[in-house]
């Protein structure tokens, strides 16, 4: 029953994250750049905080809640950080922040760490193709 509880959890992080880096980084997407919320509210000062502290609370969220491991959990920071920061810097600092994928590449994290913990639901894998594809695992 517990390993039941925490697969559903691990299910619900991937799912939740999948959701949160298309609204984020991919609501329009052209060959390999997209587009989301966060991009375009990199342009409205204040808004694009609250929107990222948001996204990217859920995000972390959903990573302690799954039992994220501590690397995958720093490199979720370092992404969202590095998200939020581009924000504060006027015009220039908005132009990067709008193609700069900071919570698909947290909530990819996030689904890498879960799938190498738990077998991924079929449901929850991602239908349409993200910014960058995921690595395949080598050959042994």
């Amino acid at each position: 029953m517990h390993h039941e509880r925490d697969r559903d959890r691990a299910h619900r992080a991937w799912t939740n994250a999948e959701r949160i880096k298309r609204l984020s980084d991919r609501v329009v997407g052209v060959g390999p750049v997209g587009l989301g919320l966060d991009g375009v509210l990199a342009w409205i000062p204040g808004a694009n905080l609250l929107y990222s502290l948001g996204a990217g609370g859920l995000l972390a969220y959903e990573a302690f809640q799954a039992g994220a491991a501590p690397a995958t959990l720093a490199r979720m920071g370092l992404y969202l950080a590095a998200d939020s920061a581009l924000s504060e810097v006027p015009v220039v600092g908005w132009a990067m922040d709008t193609f700069f994928p900071g919570h698909l590449l947290a909530a990819r994290a996030l689904q890498r760490d879960i799938g190498a913990v738990t077998a991924r639901p079929p449901e929850a894998t991602p239908a349409r193709r993200t910014l960058w594809p995921q690595r395949r695992a080598s050959r042994a």
